[in-house]
C-alpha cells in the first residue's frame, strides 16, 4: 500500500488516504461504507499494529473496482501533506552513513576521512517536518550554505527496544523518502541539531509505501535533482550500517515507539 495524509480542499482537515491508481481512497470514509471503524490519521492507523494493517487491506481487496460513493478523489485534485505530519518525538538521523558520502565530506566538510566505527546519530525536532512540496525556509542573516541531503526514512510500526538486528525488520512499518536539509555552516561544536533541525529542513514524502510491498530496502535508488539537475544519484545497498543495524543500534538505549521516523543517511552528491 502506498498511504498517504492527504487535504481535499484548502481549508480541509488533513485525512488518512491510501493511493490507488490516480484516484486516493479515504480510509475512514471505506471504513464508514463497510460498517468498520477506521483512523483518519497515519499514526492512529501505525498504532493498530499489524492486524489494523491487514485490515485495511482485506478491505481494499474487497472494495476495489467497486469504491463506494464519496470514498475517492482523484489524486490530481488533492494536496499531498507529510505523511506524518507531525511526529510525536525527534526524527533520528544517521550521518555519515554512505562510504562515499564520507570521503566527500572529509574533502569539503572538514569530517574525518576515517569509516565510523558505530553509526553517527543526530536528531531532527518534528517542527522541522513539511510536505513534499512546501517551500524551505532560508534564512539568509542564518545561513549562507542550505545544502540538501535525500534520504531513505524507515518508519517504525512496534515498539522496539533492545531488538536484536535479526528481528530488526519486523519492526518497520514502511519507507519513505526524507530530504534533510542542513544550513551547513550553523554547526556548533561539532553538533548538527541546530543547523539540521530547522523550521521546515525534513521535507518529507510523498506517501509511505508499507514493509510488505518493498522487498529489499538494501536495493533501492535514490536519487536528488535541485531545478531540473541531478545532483544525488545512489543505490540504498551502498549503505554502510544497515536498517537493521540501526534499529538494533538505537534501540539498545532508546526505546522506539510506533511512529517513529529514521532517516538513514544520505549518498555522495552534497
Amino acid at each position: 500500500m502506498r498511504l498517504v495524509t492527504y487535504r481535499a480542499t484548502v481549508e480541509a482537515p488533513a485525512r488518512l488516504g491510501v493511493i490507488e491508481g490516480e484516484s486516493v481512497v479515504d480510509v475512514e470514509a471505506l471504513g464508514i461504507a463497510f460498517g468498520e471503524d477506521f483512523p483518519a490519521s497515519m499514526l492512529e492507523l501505525i498504532d493498530l499494529g499489524p492486524d489494523g494493517l491487514a485490515a485495511l487491506k482485506r478491505l481494499l481487496d474487497e472494495a476495489r473496482g467497486a469504491w463506494p460513493v464519496r470514498t475517492t478523489v482523484p489524486l490530481a485534485n488533492v494536496r499531498l501533506l507529510a505523511p506524518i505530519p507531525r511526529p510525536r518525538k525527534n526524527i533520528f538521523g544517521i550521518g555519515l552513513n554512505y562510504v562515499e558520502h564520507v570521503e566527500e565530506s572529509s574533502r569539503t566538510l572538514d569530517t574525518s576521512k576515517d569509516l565510523p566505527k558505530e553509526p553517527v546519530i543526530f536528531s531532527k525536532p518534528p517542527m522541522a517536518v513539511v510536505g513534499p512540496d512546501d517551500p524551505i525556509e532560508h534564512n539568509a542573516s542564518i545561513t549562507q550554505q542550505l545544502d540538501w541531503e535525500v534520504e531513505l526514512a524507515a518508519i517504525i510500526g512496534r515498539r522496539a527496544t533492545k531488538v536484536s538486528e535479526e528481528d530488526a525488520l519486523s519492526y518497520v512499518f514502511g519507507y519513505s523518502v526524507m530530504i534533510d536539509v542542513i544550513a551547513r555552516d550553523n554547526r556548533r561544536a561539532g553538533q548538527w541539531i541546530y543547523s539540521k533541525g530547522q523550521d521546515s529542513f525534513a521535507p518529507f514524502g510523498p506517501c509511505i509505501v508499507t514493509a510488505d510491498e518493498v522487498g529489499d530496502p538494501h536495493d533501492l535508488d535514490l536519487w536528488l535533482t535541485v531545478n531540473g539537475e541531478r545532483k544525488q544519484g545512489s543505490n540504498t545497498k551502498h549503505m554502510l550500517f544497515k536498517i537493521p543495524t540501526l534499529i538494533s543500534d538505537i534501540s539498545a538505549a532508546i526505546t522506539l515507539d510506533p511512529g517513529d521516523i529514521i532517516a538513514t543517511g544520505t549518498p555522495e552528491g552534497v
